[in-house]
């Protein structure tokens, strides 16, 4: 027979100090235990491989243990090994999904009359309590309540809201969080090195994502890996888990955002050749719109979310194709796909691309949600012609409007501003941050490149801009923007768009040391 046991059995917390992320919870089981104040009876409650479990049979030792340290158990004396290596009979363990009628309840109510055979503590941990019957809910009752001063009940549970009031009164109550990925990575590391098993961080941070707060499952899905042997890295785990990388995903929603049809087909096709699960798949996609939700709702998403700098950055270039109105049509669509895609597992790819393909088009589907993303992008589309902008016609894989076009309109701009130069000298813009911000209104990407611009009035209706260098040729290239921008200003001012003259001048460093290709290829 095999002694090998599974990472998670093997690296099972043994005492308090060992369980990760549940310190409030720990701390007051140590005190209760080192003072003597043991309760009758504990409710466990929280998201499976939250520690549950292990803080159950922890308490089991820590109350029966010959030689208490300061509240956690020794696992030296007789009482732990016993109970460590599960021949303790005066803890029972109980699985409520199996043993949930009334006559497992009233066998438990005749075994509590006899005192405990070897320790001084005879302990209940019964798991998964919600599934009980009421019959046996109403049994345990009147014992849960006032049992033997030898008993101690510990239950355990993922679905708190099923448990009657009745038990819950009856019992002292700890709510078990999901840890953070910073605990989950820490501890995944420390295993990893013990275990001689090759871990980047970047393979660690996956497996923490996936794992969704649960430690059971980051380990299990890091043993998974490590049978691989080889570097675990995002990539093995996305494969192993059957999922895309977070790069694939942002680049799926990024082309959605864009209604980038080939793009959208093409990650589809990829992830289904790459033996992936689409159902895994689909779930990150529904985590990346919440956390462009998050980002466009706070200013302060980035202390929410769990992204590297990198993952960050391009979250927030991505989010600019979208808007509230977008992001509540598209998830409505990703939700009743996932629900589509658990009762029809034959048809996912189908669903997949049928809800893609809804999603980049508002007009193929009626409901309020696409009605009320149409009506803001109409409404949006009359401000712009309102601003004197043309609206193109878009053309997949086209620029909107000639290079040659957009340089001879910015030349004429130019060709004014000179002219004006000589008749007034410039003076501060006042009303810059106002341009700014309703350009936002009509075309977020754009707004954002102005970060850290200034600009300076030149007589009467000329005006003089200074950006990022980088950003200032892409708007010089883009006679669409250009005329957004002129358009805003002549709103602004209350002038016609045809006297407004504008000049821009493009500054090294303004925003960062040089654009990178990530950059450019996010913002094309």
């Amino acid at each position: 027979m095999s002694d090998y046991k599974a990472l998670y059995r093997k690296w099972r917390p043994y005492d308090f100090d060992d369980v990760c992320g549940q310190r409030g919870i720990t701390d007051i089981l140590k005190y209760q235990v080192s003072s003597n104040k043991i309760s009758h009876a504990y409710l466990f409650c929280g998201s499976r491989g939250t520690g549950k479990t292990s803080c159950a049979k922890i308490l089991a030792k820590a109350v029966n243990c010959l030689t208490p340290n300061n509240g956690n158990p020794c696992n030296k004396c007789e009482a732990c090994r016993s109970i460590d290596s599960g021949i303790a009979t005066d803890v029972i363990e109980m699985d409520a999904a199996s043993n949930n009628g009334v006559g497992d309840v009233r066998t438990l109510k005749d075994e509590i009359n006899f005192t405990p055979a070897l320790l001084k503590y005879r302990v209940y941990i019964i798991d998964e309590v919600h599934m009980m019957s009421g019959a046996a809910f109403n049994a345990l009752l009147k014992t849960l309540e006032e049992p033997p001063a030898y008993v101690v009940f510990i239950l355990a549970t993922t679905e708190y809201n099923k448990l009657p009031t009745t038990i819950v009164s009856r019992c002292q109550r700890f709510d078990f969080r999901r840890m953070s990925s910073d605990v989950i990575i820490e501890r995944l590391a420390k295993i990893a090195e013990a275990e001689g098993i090759e871990l980047a961080e970047d393979g660690a941070r996956f497996i923490a994502r996936a794992s969704r707060g649960g430690m059971r499952d980051a380990v299990s899905l890091l043993e998974l890996c490590a049978g691989s042997r080889s570097r675990i890295d995002a990539a093995l785990v996305a494969n192993r888990i059957g999922s895309g990388d977070r790069g694939t995903v942002y680049n799926l929603v990024g082309a959605i955002g864009k209604s980038n049809y080939s793009t959208v087909y093409k990650v589809i096709h990829e992830v289904i050749m790459g033996s992936g699960d689409i159902s895994v798949f689909w779930q990150d996609i529904i985590d990346t719109y919440r956390d462009i939700m998050v980002l466009k709702n706070t200013g302060e998403a980035k202390s929410y979310l769990d992204l590297t700098d990198v993952e960050y950055d391009t979250l927030k270039s991505i989010s600019e194709s979208f808007t509230m109105a977008k992001l509540s049509y598209h998830t409505t669509l990703l939700e009743g796909a996932m629900a589509d895609m658990q009762r029809a597992i034959n048809s996912k790819r189908s669903i997949a691309e049928i809800a893609l393909t809804r999603m980049c088009d508002p007009k193929l589907v009626m409901s309020v949600e696409s009605l009320a993303l149409r009506m803001e992008e109409l409404e949006k589309q009359i401000s712009m012609m309102r601003l004197g902008v043309p609206i193109p016609t878009k053309n997949e894989g086209q620029p909107e409007v000639s290079l040659n076009h957009a340089e001879n309109t910015l030349q004429s701009y130019d060709v004014s501003v000179e002219k004006d130069n000589k008749e007034s000298l410039a003076v501060s813009y006042g009303n810059w941050q106002t341009v700014i911000e309703r350009i936002a209104d009509l075309k977020r990407s754009l707004a954002s490149q102005f970060g850290n611009s200034s600009a300076v009035r030149v007589g009467k209706n000329s005006f003089k801009i200074k950006m990022n260098d980088f950003f200032a040729a892409r708007l010089k290239a883009n006679a669409s923007d250009f005329a957004i921008l002129r358009g805003v200003i002549a709103e602004t001012e209350g002038i016609p768009t045809e006297d407004v003259n504008i000049t821009v001048e493009g500054i090294t460093n303004v925003l960062r040391d040089g654009p990178t290709d990530d950059l450019e290829k996010i913002l094309m």
